[in-house]
């Protein structure tokens, strides 16, 4: 029996899973919000970042990777983050937070403006390593999810599935879910051959984040 393409990432040794609490057990940091591509801080260190539709969860689980419960701003309100927002990992790496695409509670010409500055920032960053692309596992993948998808492809920055929510389904839904993705996923040649299931609120799939993580240059 062949292997699933773009199967779930593996519960990490216990040599990676130790290097991968070590860099999130350290100083984390915020930064800096950017509004335009001027404000960015220095690349002076690798970066990986988390991009997704409005209310995937992004800075949730961002706050559950670093143990820390405020340090990202999660709402309720889609589209509230409107900034790129920088947080640093000790002097080893930076996480950053993307503004949500999608729908976003907020006026069209400023839903534009942050559109524009998230597309400058993934086709034009040089110290960014990997995007982390988020799919909420209710849903799976949407047209606007595929579109962040292509602009990943073309500025070739690898980017990794992470299914956000996964404790909310289960069993043939589940599977059902993950069949749509990796079907969607097999068509971007920047996708990255494996996709992580989390659950920020049950601490599912945390560990095997940081460790990814922790082993990017």
């Amino acid at each position: 029996m062949s292997a699933l393409p773009f199967p779930l990432a593996k519960t990490p040794d216990a040599e990676i899973a130790e290097r991968g609490r070590r860099l999130f057990a350290g100083e984390t940091r915020f930064v800096k919000g950017v509004v335009d591509m001027a404000g960015l801080p220095s690349g002076d260190r690798p970066e990986v970042c988390f991009a997704g539709r409005s209310n995937v969860g992004k800075s949730t689980l961002i706050n559950a990777l670093t143990g820390r419960r405020a340090l990202a701003r999660a709402s309720n309100t889609p589209g509230r983050t409107q900034e790129i927002n920088f947080f640093a990992l000790g002097e080893e790496c930076y996480l950053v937070d993307l503004p949500g695409y999608g729908y976003a509670n907020a006026p069209l010409p400023v839903v534009e403006k942050w559109q524009r500055l998230l597309k400058s920032y993934l086709s034009g960053r040089q110290t960014l390593r990997r995007a982390f692309v988020l799919i909420d596992t209710r849903h799976g993948v949407k047209p606007v999810d595929e579109e962040i998808m292509a602009l990943l492809d073309s500025a070739a920055v690898t980017f990794q599935c992470v299914m956000t929510k996964a404790d909310k389904v289960r069993g043939a839904e589940r599977d059902r879910v993950l069949e749509q993705v990796r079907a969607a996923l097999a068509k971007h040649p920047a996708a990255f051959p494996e996709i992580v299931l989390t659950s920020a609120e049950k601490g599912e799939g945390v560990d095997v984040l940081r460790s990814i993580i922790a082993g990017i240059d």
